[in-house]
């Protein structure tokens, strides 16, 4: 299989890391590259899919693929960016009589 004729299905588990490489294939779509990777043997995938490529999000499943395109695969969010902002600052005020966390770091 040639470096330049692939395509790749990436995911990533909470234990383990897929990056697979199939051979490209003229009007193949991302959700067949997805299943001809084998990958929903190995790991238990959300539903509805949730996919985009290098890092910009799919609307449709049936996209078609060029040479060399990365399928990643996206699972949700375990927690809230925003709730983990919301606790640091928490932990860490910074008001006005408070030197706050940007002197932890001097020390």
């Amino acid at each position: 299989m040639s470096e330049l004729q692939q395509v790749w299905v990436a995911y990533a588990a909470l234990e383990q890391q897929f990056h697979i490489a199939l051979p490209f294939r003229q009007g193949m779509t991302a959700l067949e590259a997805i299943e001809q990777s084998g990958i929903r043997a190995q790991v238990d995938l959300a539903e509805p899919l949730a996919l985009g490529i290098f890092g910009v999000r799919l609307k449709d499943l049936h996209h078609i693929l060029q040479v060399g395109d990365r399928v990643e695969i996206y699972r949700p969010l375990i927690i809230n960016p925003k709730d983990i902002r919301r606790k640091r600052a928490a932990a860490n005020p910074v008001g006005r009589y408070c030197r706050g966390n940007r002197f932890k770091q001097l020390k």
